[in-house]
């Protein structure tokens, strides 16, 4: 009997693994279509684990099949590679995105691979198994290999499965209650596909790439028995794989049936989507169910750029900016958190067009988080082929991969996974590419990190300031003016620095939880540890209000008082008093209907706000550094509990 062996090694987070979904569809469907006795499956290899061990596991397989992807391929590589060593006559098999489409560099490069599979696998690796012993490859679709002579040689493309009816589910046929048995100690993440196909072709991602175009199907009826199999199971998060969820018009009962099963279950507790990028009434739909349901953490609205240069140049010219606006909008009347993403480094893009990007963002009202992801070039893309860098003269350094709050694993034999982060462009060349990543960095530290949010809505909606120009101001504030403020720009500048030279895209700590920090909230931390958050309040006390360009004195007085709140609310260790803050305007009031898209205009209006410090207090400052900087900022937990109370006007300046 031939055995088979399948490896697709997922990371863990947080003591919780991927349950590896391509694999066991690989043989979900080859225990379907191939007789049985003539093959018996190896257990399934699914998370990182030392090299030597992965060899271990796979050296008695006939054929060893490696689905690769970013967060895979190397060790994916050297496991191979000494397997062939160790076992000449094995059949090594790679597939997924990371196979480049044009293999044949990939194949010459790395010997010990015989085949390499593209597109939808689940039938050429059954083709591949019903060629076996012969090995004749020459009239196979969908692989490419190097014959005896030595000849590359690339199939035909296979033909995609219109009715996905045809692949049995491996939640529901065993494969997965057989590898849950097996590991009894492990908690899993359920990946999760209801479609197949994506029609846009942006040129970053290779997901257009992959699965050509045209969107296939699961019937209903499986994927809700999909679901009851998830809560049966008591799988905490899924992450659903398909390319635009509510492209469909069943994706709203996908939605409900979702949030029925966590209704009756208690699972999932969290449920991710990659949202449709027309964004229509559907999205609005199914998120809000989600929404409604605790399913999500918030709506990711992900435009990736505000530039119409840089939109037609990565194929998304096609897909409204308006639609998006208008569901951040719905989303906010509904008191569900959306945010944003923008890609740092997309050609076109200029250090002034982000810039403009960010401040636009925040005026329409995304005060609660933009994620700013740096551009790195994936296997498939349309931006990895050569004429497309070259094009828009795009530079590349390779870097290791490093997971945002992920910890620095040590494994024993372990490989590093690498990737390709763009650092310049023909519009945003090394300088202003650091100038640019700088930026987005003091944006989300002095805005989005909260630690100046109430003074900037102030300075930027009524100071007649543009938060571009507040984010600058801070970014060049002189060092023997303001020393706190300037430390916190050196650095930032030098992790840009240090990135182009290959440094990790995030700051490691090994005093700090062990993990990797965006910089800002490295900083954020910094200077709580230093205890210098004082000392940048009062920098800041004298920086920002001395900007403003309509010294309408309610403007001014008002920002002034805003950096006084703004610093009594944001969280620190080792605080436990309550105290009260007594302000001249309805600060809170103002800030809060800008967050909710509901404006209430700053008066005089004495307040009293109570700062409940006592009911969130942390006399640990790994656990704030864990609960508040890391999990807590984007809900909000930075602010400590407060409540606002309307004094008589004439006792102002009495309490």
């Amino acid at each position: 009997m031939i055995k088979i062996g399948l490896v697709q090694i997922n990371n863990s987070f947080s003591g919780q693994n991927y349950l590896p979904y391509s694999i066991a569809c690989l043989q979900s469907y080859a225990e379907k279509m191939v007789p049985p006795g003539e093959f018996s499956f190896l257990p399934l290899v699914y998370k990182r684990i030392p090299t030597f061990e992965v060899v271990n596991r796979m050296k008695d397989a006939d054929v060893i099949g490696f689905s690769t992807y970013v967060w895979n391929a190397q060790i994916s590589l050297e496991a191979a590679k000494r397997l062939k060593a160790l076992r000449p006559d094995a059949l090594i098999i790679f597939g997924g995105p990371h196979v480049p489409d044009h293999a044949e560099s990939f194949l010459r490069e790395n010997p010990f691979i015989d085949l390499v599979v593209h597109n939808e696998g689940e039938r050429t690796f059954v083709e591949i198994l019903k060629r076996l012993p012969g090995r004749d490859w020459s009239e196979l679709r969908g692989v490419a290999f190097l014959d005896a002579n030595g000849t590359f040689v690339r199939g035909a493309a296979v033909v995609r499965m219109n009715n996905l009816e045809e692949l049995p589910s491996p939640f529901l046929n065993g494969v997965f209650d057989s590898l849950i048995k097996d590991n009894p100690d492990e908690q899993w993440i359920g990946l999760w596909e209801t479609n197949r196909g994506c029609p846009f072709q942006c040129t970053f991602c290779d997901w257009g790439s992959a699965t050509a175009g045209k969107v296939t199907k699961f019937e209903f009826d499986r994927l809700t028995g999909e679901l009851s199999w998830f809560g049966q199971h008591d799988i905490k998060y899924i992450f659903v794989c398909d390319a635009n969820f509510g492209i469909q018009k069943r994706d709203v009962e996908i939605a409900q049936a979702v949030a029925e099963i966590r209704e009756r279950t208690g699972f999932p507790h969290g449920f991710s989507v990659q949202n449709t990028k027309n964004a229509t009434e559907r999205a609005y739909q199914t998120q809000k169910i989600l929404a409604d349901a605790k399913l999500n953490k918030g709506v990711a609205l992900s435009m990736q750029s505000l530039d119409p240069t840089t939109l037609k140049n990565i194929k998304r010219d096609n897909i409204s900016l308006e639609t998006y606006f208008e569901l951040a909008r719905r989303f906010t009347s509904d008191n569900v958190e959306t945010y944003s993403d923008l890609i740092l480094g997309l050609p076109g893009e200029t250090h002034d067009s982000f810039r403009n990007g960010v401040d636009k963002l925040i005026r329409l009202g995304q005060h609660n988080r933009i994620q700013f992801n740096n551009l790195t070039i994936l296997p498939n893309a349309e931006m990895g082929h050569p004429a497309y860098l070259e094009k828009f003269e795009m530079k590349t350094v390779r870097s290791e991969i490093i997971n945002i709050h992920g910890t620095r694993e040590e494994l024993e034999d372990d490989v590093p996974e690498v990737q390709d982060l763009v650092y310049s462009t023909y519009s945003l060349p090394p300088e202003e590419w650091r100038k640019t990543r700088i930026f987005g960095w003091m944006a989300a530290f002095l805005h989005f990190d909260k630690l100046l949010q109430l003074p900037l809505m102030i300075a930027c909606e009524l100071g007649g300031l543009s938060y571009r120009d507040v984010i600058d101001a801070f970014l060049e504030a002189p060092k023997d003016e303001y020393p706190v403020i300037h430390s916190v720009a050196a650095f930032f500048e030098s992790e840009a620095l240090s990135m182009q030279n290959g440094g990790p895209e995030y700051v490691y700590s090994k005093e700090w939880l062990g993990i990797f920090w965006p910089a800002d909230e490295y900083m954020f931390i910094q200077l709580t540890a230093d205890k210098k958050m004082q000392a940048f309040y009062e920098e800041a006390s004298r920086l920002l209000p001395g900007m403003i360009k309509q010294p309408w004195p309610l403007v001014e007085g008002a920002v002034h008082q805003a950096i006084k709140l703004n610093a009594a609310l944001i969280s620190q260790p080792f605080v436990r008093d309550d105290i009260t803050v007594d302000t001249t305007y309805n600060i809170l009031e103002f800030c809060d209907g800008l967050r909710k898209g509901k404006p209430v205009a700053l008066v005089e209006q004495p307040s009293r706000v109570f700062i409940e410090r006592s009911k969130s207090h942390y006399d640990d400052l790994l656990n704030w550094c864990r609960e508040v900087v890391w999990w807590g900022n984007k809900k909000g937990a930075y602010l400590y509990v407060n409540r606002v109370a309307q004094v008589e006007e004439q006792l102002a300046g009495h309490f």
